[in-house]
């Protein structure tokens, strides 16, 4: 099912803070730093504020919930994002707390897609969230020493706070740092610490949310239940992940995703790396469409700059992210089916697909996955006619026979849908609630695309149609993808045949940007929903704060309701159908 004459008129930001300003005299203030936006909440007024604007105003999607550490101030920000998913300009409320007793209201009874993103900042930030039913850290251990996103936490090989390192340029004299350290290796321990009286988690914690899943009375009926984990190292898991999960018989009674095996802090290296070099970081993380994560955060930074690409660049742009998106969901598609146990044949056919759009990305940007093709104002280099002829042959010939073939042999086949259909639901109100995004959300009958809804680059310019199903099951989200897939080839139509001559970048290309100080969040539609980069400037060489609204992260708030009340093959199927890569869930 498509739409495409869904048309959202936005209504502006400004009336909305005045209207809270109103609401709450005294508990809320306009944001007055320069190069800042939206309005400054009271601690005590911000689950009230949350509730009000959800209920009376129809801010029914929480987006992004991040921190600012200002040290060495006594203070702690925290961003909240919203935004209407059936049209609005995104608003953004903040809220101050001390560093030294970072104590704030969970949103999470408004908000359920809060989860993920306040356990997040809990973990890396220190900031307690009252009311939160399962405060854990999210990507470190429970005992990990400290909070890594504050600005005075250093590494155990700490060098600099921020790149180039003096042992590293001009020079380029190289050391090894654990040579450094008293354990000659990468591990440090807190002053207080007693090996003798240390006690470990030993996930400890996770089994005890579990077990307090336990109906009432079951003991009396004798039923035996039982904590089983899937993965990490499980091929099913897509990668490192895992899910324990309290079963009954082979009924999924509760489960908890458990994540951060690959965690590498991506966010505190960004904020030591300098504006450019996190050009090619953001490949690391959906390292499957790394022209889509260029995307997201060179928008981030040009509205700091004020820039604007040349029109060829933004042809350019839109043609590699829209390839990425064939590539990423005939990727989605084909491992969906190995998860269904057709192992490997509808993979290999998707693959092949992906191989072609591949070398297109090597010859365009010299690589071809981890691409580094975006600048700050275009991109890095042009499109040969070799490769225009390449694209064009794909877009018109290949790919859209290749997609039928894909639809023919997989829609309609009776496992596919004996084993897809009313699996993993989601009503697009819990969809909503759970802040999903991308092909999971429109699966579940809503039509948010924030190329229509918040359109970006030459999208306005595009006609194309958004691509939702009614089920919200496995099922509707492998049509979704399907269908988008034939819409990025329409798109890629159009490309082709208006792309305009010229320049492909704004101005000199720089090597060291200085960005004014200021804020700015920006956000595309990636082939597995929004994905966000809020960045902070203070006026210096380095980003003051770097943070990463990763879908596959959020997508994943959603799966115990998906899978409670499934069998524990389903669970297998489910997250197959959520599409996550694991660089971009742990970051």
């Amino acid at each position: 099912m498509s739409d495409s004459s869904i048309q959202i008129e936005p209504s502006s930001a400004d009336s909305t803070y005045n209207d809270l300003i109103a609401q709450f005299p005294g508990l809320i203030e306009m944001e007055t730093r320069p190069g800042f936006t939206g309005v400054v909440v009271s601690t005590v007024a911000i689950r009230k504020v949350m509730l009000y604007l959800k209920e009376q105003c129809g801010f029914d999607y929480l987006t992004s919930l991040t921190a600012v550490d200002d040290f060495p101030e006594d203070k702690i920000e925290l961003i909240y994002h919203l935004y209407k998913t059936t049209g609005s300009p995104i608003i953004e409320l903040k809220l101050f707390t001390t560093r030294e007793s970072p104590v704030v209201p969970s949103v999470m009874p408004v908000y359920p897609g809060a989860d993920f993103q306040e356990r997040e900042v809990w973990d890396l930030f220190g900031v307690h969230f009252e009311g939160h039913p399962d405060l854990r850290r999210l990507l470190l251990w429970e005992g990990f020493a400290g909070h890594p996103l504050r600005k005075d936490w250093k590494e155990p090989l700490f060098e600099e706070d921020v790149k180039p390192f003096k042992s590293r340029w001009p020079e380029g004299k190289g050391i090894h740092r654990e040579s450094l350290n008293p354990f000659n290796d990468n591990v440090q321990y807190p002053k207080e610490f007693d090996p003798n009286g240390f006690t470990p988690d030993n996930d400890e914690s996770v089994y005890k949310i579990l077990q307090s899943k336990i109906p009432a009375g079951s003991d009396d009926l004798k039923v035996e239940h039982m904590i089983v984990n899937l993965g990490p190292q499980h091929p099913s898991t897509h990668g490192v992940f895992r899910m324990a999960a309290l079963l009954e018989g082979e009924k999924v009674l509760a489960l908890k995703p458990v994540i951060g095996y690959m965690h590498r802090n991506h966010e505190k290296i960004g904020e030591r790396n300098t504006w450019l070099q996190n050009m090619p970081y953001t490949d690391r993380l959906d390292y499957l469409s790394s022209m889509s994560n260029n995307f997201g955060y060179a928008l981030a930074v040009e509205k700091l700059l004020g820039i604007q690409p040349p029109e060829r660049a933004e042809f350019l742009r839109v043609m590699m992210a829209e390839l990425t998106r064939i590539a990423s969901h005939a990727m989605a598609i084909g491992f969906l089916l190995n998860d269904l146990g057709a192992f490997f044949t509808p993979s290999l056919y998707a693959l092949e697909e992906r191989e072609l759009i591949l070398d297109i990305f090597e010859s365009v940007a010299g690589s071809r996955m981890m691409c580094n093709y975006f600048r700050f104002g275009g991109v890095v280099r042009d499109i040969t006619e070799a490769d225009f002829k390449q694209v064009k042959k794909l877009v018109e010939d290949r790919l859209p026979r290749k997609i039928d073939d894909i639809d023919l042999y997989l829609t309609e086949n009776e496992i596919v849908q004996a084993r897809c259909e009313g699996v993993g639901v989601l009503t697009a109100e819990e969809a909503i609630a759970f802040s999903e995004s991308g092909p999971m959300l429109r699966a579940s009958g809503v039509p948010y695309d924030i190329r229509k809804a918040d359109p970006y680059s030459i999208y306005d310019q595009l006609e194309f149609d958004v691509c939702y199903r009614q089920h919200g099951d496995v099922y509707d989200r492998y049509l979704v993808r399907l269908d988008e897939i034939r819409q990025s080839i329409r798109i890629l139509q159009q490309v082709i045949k208006y792309m305009p001559q010229g320049p492909i970048q704004t101005g000199k290309v720089q090597y060291a940007v200085r960005v004014p100080a200021g804020e700015a969040y920006g956000r595309v539609e990636g082939p597995r929903g929004e994905l966000g980069f809020y960045v902070v400037s203070d006026g210096k060489a380095n980003p003051k704060r770097y943070h990463v609204r990763a879908p596959s992260l959020m997508n994943c708030t959603g799966l115990e309701k998906m899978c409670v009340g499934g069998k524990i093959a389903d669970a297998v199927t489910i997250l197959g159908a959520v599409d996550v890569v694991l660089g971009e869930v742990d970051r």
